[in-house]
């Protein structure tokens, strides 16, 4: 069984984590962060090992893995009862982080809705990420240059996803806006009210 699924889609600071963590409160939705299925890896799994090693070196982790560790904290959850695949939707943020991953993912999920959560402004997203990063205490990611490289990959590597999904299940909404303003729009487009499209 495919599972139904919303992407929450953007570059680092535009929001997403903001309005997954929101819609995940709303019933009907799982919402599953990839960051936390990252930091909760249980290291003795093979999979989990496998992580460990790549990361420990500073080397990325292959897409393969990635995805299996994905789908083994999905298949937790639906096993604990969290996420009942055949009434909720379920909503990723953080994944799948390149086409190739989009590509390993077709398998598992049914794409309904892509909401590309667009801030053109890197000042707004600098200013962002470097906040959050020092609420946070994380005071590496509140280096300058941490921050561009972050900003470079997502251009690099992850904007190319939206060209992976057909056009009309990509929704764009402006990240720039209040985050109550840009959850109300997802919910505008998931109950079927017409949104206004910016380019994308």
């Amino acid at each position: 069984m495919k599972y139904r699924t919303f992407i929450l889609f953007g570059a680092p600071g535009s929001g997403k984590g903001t309005q997954g963590k929101t819609l995940g409160t709303i019933p009907r939705f799982y919402h599953c962060p990839c960051g936390d299925v990252f930091r909760s890896i249980d290291t003795r799994t093979k999979v989990g090992k496998a992580f460990l090693e790549y990361s420990s070196k500073g080397q990325l982790v292959p897409d393969d893995i990635t995805v299996e560790l994905w789908k083994e904290a999905i298949d937790a959850a639906v096993d604990g009862h969290k996420f009942k695949p055949d009434i909720d939707i379920l909503v990723l943020d953080g994944i799948p982080r390149n086409v190739n991953q989009a590509k390993i993912m077709r398998e598992l999920i049914d794409v309904e809705k892509v909401f590309h959560l667009a801030c053109p402004n890197r000042e707004t997203l600098f200013g962002r990420l470097k906040k959050r990063a020092l609420k946070d205490n994380r005071l590496d990611d509140a280096n300058e240059e941490v921050i561009q490289r972050r900003l470079d990959i997502y251009e690099m590597e992850s904007k190319p996803v939206l060209t992976h999904y057909p056009k009309d299940c990509i929704t764009v909404i402006d990240a720039m806006q209040p985050p109550a303003k840009v959850l109300f729009d997802i919910l505008a487009s998931v109950n079927g009210v017409k949104h206004e499209s910016a380019a994308i």
